[in-house]
């Protein structure tokens, strides 16, 4: 296959370009669906939910407390390969050290008329993981969805996932998952959200699913907290001709797998090395396990642009706001300061994006569907909360009194004013 072909200096290239923007628009079969689960658990409670549990997960159980498989997770690591299990070790170690570091602390300070304000930093109390299964298994997703809670402090992690394999279940136990739940899809996510006899409720849903899964986090969002409603992957590299086209060519790849509708873009002002790019994906899509599944992303949402300069394709980028950035440029740092909008940036031709996936350190949920122009990637800041403090000196109130009664009246609150008035008249 050739990819499409694009040229920022061509007419049209503006609409073009947002012709590949992912369409957020919801499926109303979809959303009726959830909703209609949704409600039924949260009626139900037990009894829908091992109804749903049959229906979708093929689940045997009597029960949904026999759908619990947190026994496992004692003997989860000693059953995987060696390799593996030292694998998912040095990746926990990479990810846990990185995100000690993002661990917020209360703080206060006292004014000179004794008045002391502040901030109390508290982790949630508990959180609901949600790991996708059946096609795939996903250990990595487990860990960068628990590490950052239990760092911050949350004092019980529960995964929920359809028939979880020994990998995840691993990477569950390794992490500090305290219960684990076979179950998947809308209904894992409603009695999350609301709870049931045997599933406990939880303050905050994390972790990636499907169509329906985010449906549900996104109707029971204001009822519990979420982690972001994310789109399909997306991956959008700058490149100066100076990489490898095969490196770069697999690093398209590496998100084009994900699903038919994921995104991957190449940024050059170099037309010799987009030909060589374009010849690399023709060559080595072939052989490729899923490249049915790479060749549909690349023929609905990828793109090889020819810009005038590598200053132009920042500001491309900045334009996508993309979950992944390679900047596979010879010196990447003076371009870093151009790009303020991306949810993860890759520095350099030894910086693949798998790494980052897997064990680099740094969070892999990541915002897409450009809402990297507004949030984050996932970190410890996600599973704490924060409260304002505030102790108003006797000798103070009466300055500050006066401040919020005038405002008060301004905004026409008369008890507001009053009570503020009430401390010093």
């Amino acid at each position: 296959m050739k990819l499409r072909r694009l040229a920022s200096s061509s007419r049209g290239f503006d609409r073009a370009l947002d012709a590949l923007r992912f369409s957020a628009a919801r499926d109303a079969g979809v959303e009726q669906a959830v909703r209609s689960i949704v409600a039924d658990v949260r009626t139900r409670g037990d009894a829908a939910l091992l109804d749903y549990a049959r229906r979708f997960d093929g689940a045997a159980g009597a029960s949904v407390g026999a759908l619990e498989v947190t026994p496992r997770l004692r003997c989860a690591m000693a059953a995987l390969a060696r390799a593996e299990a030292d694998a998912l070790r040095a990746a926990y170690a990479r990810i846990r050290a990185f995100h000690e570091r993002q661990v917020q602390a209360s703080w206060d300070y006292r004014e000179a008329d004794g008045t002391r304000l502040g901030q109390r930093v508290n982790a949630l109390e508990r959180v609901g993981l949600y790991v996708p299964g059946g096609k795939a298994a996903y250990p990595s997703s487990v860990l960068m969805n628990a590490i950052p809670a239990k760092v911050a402090g949350v004092r019980e992690l529960i995964m929920v996932s359809p028939n979880p394999d020994p990998t995840v279940l691993a990477a569950a136990a390794l992490a500090g998952v305290d219960r684990v739940f076979a179950l998947g899809g809308a209904h894992a996510i409603a009695a999350l959200a609301y709870g049931t006899a045997s599933v406990p409720r939880v303050d905050k849903i994390v972790g990636p699913g499907n169509q329906y899964v985010a449906e549900a986090k996104r109707q029971v969002y204001g009822d519990v907290g979420i982690d972001m409603l994310a789109g399909p992957s997306e991956i959008l590299v700058i490149s100066d001709g100076s990489a490898s086209p095969d490196w770069l060519v697999m690093d398209l790849f590496s998100q084009a797998e994900h699903d038919e509708a994921a995104q991957a873009l190449l940024l050059s002002p170099d037309a010799r090395h987009l030909d060589a790019v374009d010849a690399a994906v023709a060559r080595l899509l072939p052989a490729m396990p899923r490249r049915a599944v790479i060749a549909r992303s690349l023929e609905a949402r990828g793109a090889l642009i020819q810009t005038r300069d590598l200053e132009e394709a920042c500001a491309l980028a900045n334009r996508i706001a993309p979950e992944h950035l390679e900047l596979a440029v010879a010196q990447p740092e003076p371009w870093l300061t151009q790009l303020n909008h991306a949810g993860a940036i890759f520095l350099g031709r030894w910086s693949s994006e798998a790494i980052g996936d897997y064990c680099a350190g740094p969070n892999h949920v990541l915002p897409t569907a450009g809402s990297a122009r507004f949030s984050s990637a996932l970190g410890v800041y996600d599973f704490q909360k924060r409260t304002s403090i505030i102790d108003v000196s006797q000798a103070a109130a009466e300055q500050l009194g006066r401040v919020a009664a005038t405002l008060a009246d301004a905004e026409g609150l008369s008890a507001h004013a009053r009570a503020a008035r009430m401390r010093y008249e």
